[in-house]
C-alpha cells in the first residue's frame, strides 16, 4: 500500500475533483453527529486531508474550518443545546480549537501535499493529535476557569487531558487510514481521478 500511496501522490489532482474532496471533508465533519466514543472523530484527519489534497492553502483552511464550524453549529444546537442559552453560533475557547485545526491543515499542506506515504500520513496523524492536545489544553488552562494559571495548573490540565488525547489519536489514525487510503484506492481503480 505504501508504494501505491506514494505513486499516486506524485501526480497532480484533477481540478474537477476539488468539489468531491470538499464533499468528503463536509461528510467527515458531519459524521461527528453519529454516535462515537468520546473524541474519536474525523476532524484531525479531515484537516490533514484538506491540507494535503486541496492544493490551495487558503481554500483548505476555509473549507476545513467552515466544515468544522457547520458540524459544531449542529452539535451545539441539536445535541448539546441544553448547555447553551439560546442559539449557539460558537462556544467559549473555540479560538483554540479552530487554531489547532488550522495548524493541522498547514501541516497537511507542508508535509503531505507533494508526497504522501503511509509512514508520512501516520506520522502526521500522530503529530496532528499532539498539536490539538497541546493547543486545546493550553486554551483550557489559559481561560483560568478550571485550572489555576500557574505552571502546576498547566501540568495538571495536560495530565487531565491525557485520556482524551488517547481517543483523539485513535480517531486520527483510523480516519486518516480511511480518508487517505480510500482516496489512494479510488485513484488506483479510477485513473481518471488523477492526471499527470
Amino acid at each position: 500500500m505504501s508504494s501505491e500511496l506514494n505513486k499516486d501522490s506524485t501526480l497532480k489532482i484533477n481540478q474537477t475533483l476539488v468539489p468531491w474532496i470538499v464533499l468528503v471533508i463536509i461528510v467527515a465533519a458531519l459524521s461527528r453527529l453519529l454516535p462515537h466514543p468520546w473524541n474519536v472523530t474525523p476532524v484531525g484527519a479531515m484537516a490533514l486531508f484538506g491540507g494535503a489534497y486541496l492544493g490551495d492553502r487558503k481554500l483548505a483552511l476555509i473549507v476545513t474550518l467552515a466544515a468544522l464550524w457547520l458540524s459544531d453549529l449542529l452539535l451545539n444546537n441539536l445535541v448539546y443545546g441544553a448547555y447553551f442559552d439560546g442559539f449557539a453560533w460558537t462556544y467559549q475557547d473555540a479560538f483554540w480549537t479552530y487554531g489547532a485545526f488550522a495548524l493541522v491543515v498547514l501541516l497537511g499542506d507542508a508535509v503531505l501535499h507533494r508526497r504522501k506515504t503511509v509512514v508520512r500520513v501516520a506520522a502526521c496523524s500522530v503529530l496532528a493529535s499532539s498539536l490539538f492536545f497541546l493547543v486545546s489544553n493550553f486554551g483550557v488552562w489559559a481561560s483560568g476557569q478550571l485550572y489555576p494559571q500557574t505552571w502546576s495548573g498547566l501540568i495538571t490540565c495536560y495530565v487531565a487531558g491525557l485520556p482524551f488525547y488517547g481517543n483523539n489519536l485513535l480517531g486520527d489514525l483510523f480516519y486518516c487510514s480511511l480518508l487517505f487510503g480510500g482516496f489512494a484506492l479510488a485513484c488506483r481503480h479510477w485513473g481518471r481521478l488523477r492526471v499527470a
